[in-house]
């Protein structure tokens, strides 16, 4: 596959997914007690997303190449957002929110890791 292909299929896909984000996490934030957790539960989304892509992709012996960078890459990867993590834990560490940044973190790493293995193994049943 040419290079300008898969970058216009990530470009294709980055657009609607930095959208979505942005709407979902825009509307859950007056119903949470901080908008880290809206960042939180689209990361978390994104993950096991991405996992079942990829699973759906190697059970189709890594035919979806072109479907992976379109949804995988470009979609899941601008729904997904680490600048944002990265920022509200650095918003509660100034603030010495240490339980916070504590369960932001570890829930973020172990969740996203819990997630996106799960959609592997549905991925990879189909």
């Amino acid at each position: 596959m040419e290079k300008s292909t898969a970058a216009l299929l990530v470009a294709l896909g980055a657009v609607p997914g930095a959208w979505l984000r942005f709407r979902v996490v825009n509307h859950w934030e007056p119903m949470l007690p901080r908008k880290h957790w809206g960042t939180f539960g689209v990361n978390v989304i994104a993950a096991f997303a991405l996992g079942l892509v990829v699973g759906l992709e190697q059970s189709c012996n890594g035919t979806g190449q072109r479907l992976l960078l379109l949804i995988g890459t470009g979609f899941f990867g601008s729904f997904s957002t680490f600048s944002s993590f990265i920022g509200e834990v650095h918003a509660e560490l100034r603030q010495r929110h240490w339980g916070e940044v504590l369960l932001l973190v570890a829930g973020s790493v172990l969740g996203g890791l819990l997630a996106l293995k799960l959609g592997l193994l549905l991925g990879m049943e189909s």
